[in-house]
């Protein structure tokens, strides 16, 4: 059987453990997520990727005990994996009774093997999913993680698995006089570039002419500029990703909206595509005069 490209990980554990927060972790890496996908389901549902050409590359899905077939299905469904030729990775979610009956009690949710009580219910699901998590290739105790602990070392440990650096940044230029970007983290002003407006030839063109482009970059504060404002976002978004920020949206104001902010934008956006992000450019005011 031809070797698949997609990589699959299957995440199980106890109830409690953390599967929810791990499942959107995975999401915000760039994963296709599906939660208490029935087990027999798994071989199709990756067929079905692969169909999709290259758009869908990393998948992740969560199997418990919330699913009854689970067990039953999960050594054939594994071998029948292997034979259509995808890769997988077993992560296994586990914490201390202690912690797991405190977690119960805090969101007051119900076991879903409990009978009597939470306690007898984890008794019974250790039991159950002993094999699953011999079987695992890794195994994470989440007992002493806050969520942001727990993402980061999620995040640490599958990072050979993402293929590009995972905070989605939206670029947006805009005019200072139609308001500002609402929605932004941050905001830049550049109105002190020179102004490609008051050159009548260029006045009825936009940032993306490139006429405008050259006048906007002939200007030795605009080279200082962007060579500053580079080193600036270099040091900060991996600060950002090690925080766990997933989005990220930067406005950049001039006066219209029409110029110099539309030239700017562009220039970051390529800046940033050079360096592996994903991002995205708008320009919110480019058509309004």
């Amino acid at each position: 059987m031809k070797k698949q490209t997609i990589k699959l990980v299957i995440i199980s554990g106890i109830s409690g453990s953390g599967k929810s927060t791990t499942i959107h972790q995975f999401e915000d890496m760039g994963f296709f997520c599906v939660d208490n996908i029935p087990m027999e389901l798994i071989p199709k549902f990756l067929e079905l990727c692969a169909q999709s050409g290259n758009e869908i590359e990393k998948v992740a899905v969560v199997v418990d005990i919330r699913e009854k077939k689970f067990l039953k299905k999960y050594r054939d469904v594994l071998s029948d994996i292997m034979r259509k030729g995808f890769e997988y990775q077993i992560l296994f979610l586990d914490a201390s009774d202690e912690v797991l009956l405190r977690r119960f009690k805090e969101t007051r949710r119900r076991h879903p093997l409990a009978e009597t009580s939470v306690f007898e219910g984890l008794a019974l699901e250790r039991e159950m999913l002993a094999d699953v998590k011999e079987s695992s290739d890794l195994v994470i105790d989440t007992s002493g993680y806050s969520i942001h602990e727990l993402k980061d070392v999620l995040r640490k440990q599958f990072e050979s698995t993402i293929q590009s650096k995972q905070i989605s940044i939206s670029l947006v230029a805009f005019g200072f006089k139609h308001g500002i970007v609402y929605d932004a983290d941050m905001v830049f002003d550049v109105r002190f570039l020179p102004n490609p407006y008051f050159v009548d030839s260029l006045r009825d063109l936009t940032g993306k002419a490139p006429e405008v482009i050259q006048y906007v970059f002939d200007r030795k504060e605009t080279q200082e500029y962007l060579t500053r404002f580079y080193g600036f976002l270099d040091y900060l978004l991996p600060l950002f990703i090690q925080e766990g920020k997933s989005y990220l949206t930067l406005g950049f104001g001039c006066t219209g909206g029409h110029h110099r902010s539309v030239v700017i934008v562009d220039a970051v956006k390529k800046h940033l595509e050079e360096n592996g992000y994903k991002t995205s450019a708008r320009y919110r005011d480019i058509d309004r005069r």
